[in-house]
């Protein structure tokens, strides 16, 4: 019996985002439900996740698997016999954890700060941290090809969908990422001529103009 997959997703969320990379990493075919979080949640996206009430959530065969990193382990160790994401080795896994966590308690922390017009100091303080976040990942990266050596892995999946974004955090606050971090911009590149990255990313000027349109509607 053929697995049956549905992706409850929101086409600009950078952890929809990571799903949809791990899923195309194993080529992986799933149904995907297109939220809309401003405006109403759905009755299956209440009912699959009642908790938090977000997503991304992968419901394979009627069981949902909610947050985006725990997402991509599941895929990772349930599709293993292809693309794997996590290395082999525990104390290497531990790191790439590690790594992964730091993305989303500092680096997306800040870029919330950065984000928040209407706050002139927390914005400038949001930059500040940004900045010395990804200086930080720029040092773990150093020469590498990618965060786990010569292939693409859990780290860079769970940074690289910020991508998108980076166009509006420069237009909307006057920085210039590339200026500041020349190999955050230099990895994303290359993390970009993979198909599964490319394909799961949005346009960063459809995300500027969704981001424009939701500050207009809604103040932020």
């Amino acid at each position: 019996m053929e697995d049956e997959l549905v992706l409850l997703d929101f086409w600009p969320s950078s952890f929809g985002m990571r799903v949809r990379i791990a899923l195309a990493e194993k080529g992986i075919k799933y149904e995907a439900t297109e939220e809309e979080l401003l405006e109403q949640k759905s009755p299956l996206l209440l009912q699959m996740n009642p908790v938090h009430k977000k997503i991304p959530v992968l419901i394979h065969n009627g069981k949902p698997v909610c947050e985006s990193l725990n997402i991509v382990q599941y895929i990772d160790q349930v599709w293993n016999h292809k693309s794997p994401l996590l290395p082999s080795d525990p104390y290497q896994r531990s790191q790439a954890r590690f790594w992964a966590d730091y993305v989303d308690n500092k680096l997306f922390m800040a870029v919330r700060k950065t984000m928040r017009w209407k706050d002139g100091e927390e914005q400038e303080a949001g930059k500040k941290e940004l900045i010395e976040s990804l200086k930080v990942l720029e040092g773990e990266l150093g020469d590498k090809l990618y965060f786990n050596g010569e292939s693409f892995g859990f780290v860079d999946l769970a940074l690289v969908p910020l991508a998108s974004w980076f166009y509006s955090l420069e237009t909307l606050t006057g920085f210039s990422i590339e200026g500041e971090c020349p190999k955050i911009i230099s990895w994303t590149k290359r993390c970009m001529e993979k198909e599964s990255v490319a394909k799961s990313l949005p346009d960063p000027r459809k995300v500027y103009d969704y981001l424009l349109e939701r500050i207009k509607k809604y103040g932020f």
